[in-house]
C-alpha cells in the first residue's frame, strides 16, 4: 500500500472505512486518514518516541498558528519540559523531492514558533538543523530527549 520508509518500521494500526484506510494516531488518540504525508508523519514520530526517546506527551500534531495574516498548520513540534516550541518537523510524501520550498515551509513557521531544530522529511531523507545564534547549521541526527 504505502513504501517502506528510511525510518524503523512499526506496528501501525491500519482500519478500513469504506474506501478509505485510516492509521491510528497515539498523539491525537484517534484513527485519521491515511495519506501519503501522514504515513510518513506516524514513522517520524514512532522514531522520535521509540528511537530518540522524545515524551510523547511533549508532542503536538497539526497545530495552527498564524503568520501576519496566514494561518499555518505544522506537521509535528515537540516541546521543551517548559512547553515551549523545541523542534518543528516539516513532513512531506515519500514521492516529493525535497526542495528549498520546504526548507523556506519550515523557517516561516520558525518565525512564529522559535524552535531550536527543524526537520524536513520525506520519509526516504531527512534533513536535520540546529539553531545557532540567528542561523540554523545542518546536523547528521537529532540528539536524544536528555541530551
Amino acid at each position: 500500500m504505502f513504501p517502506d520508509l528510511n525510518l524503523p518500521a512499526f506496528n501501525a494500526r491500519i482500519e478500513r472505512v469504506n474506501k478509505e484506510h485510516r492509521i491510528f494516531d497515539g498523539i491525537r488518540k484517534k484513527f485519521v486518514l491515511l495519506t501519503p504525508e501522514e504515513w510518513v508523519r506516524q514513522h517520524f514520530i514512532n522514531y522520535l518516541i521509540t528511537d530518540k526517546k522524545y515524551p510523547a506527551s511533549l508532542i503536538s500534531i497539526e497545530r495552527g498558528h498564524k503568520l501576519n495574516t496566514l494561518q499555518n498548520r505544522t506537521d509535528i513540534v515537540v516541546h521543551n519540559e517548559f512547553g515551549k516550541p523545541w523542534l518543528l518537523v516539516e513532513c512531506k510524501a515519500p514521492d516529493v523531492n525535497l526542495t528549498e520550498a520546504a526548507f523556506y515551509q519550515a523557517l516561516r513557521y520558525h518565525l512564529k514558533l522559535q524552535v531550536n531544530f527543524i526537520v524536513v522529511t520525506n520519509g526516504f531523507n531527512h534533513f536535520y538543523c540546529k539553531r545557532k545564534d540567528s542561523d540554523f547549521i545542518f546536523i547528521k541526527e537529532l540528539p536524544m530527549w536528555n541530551e
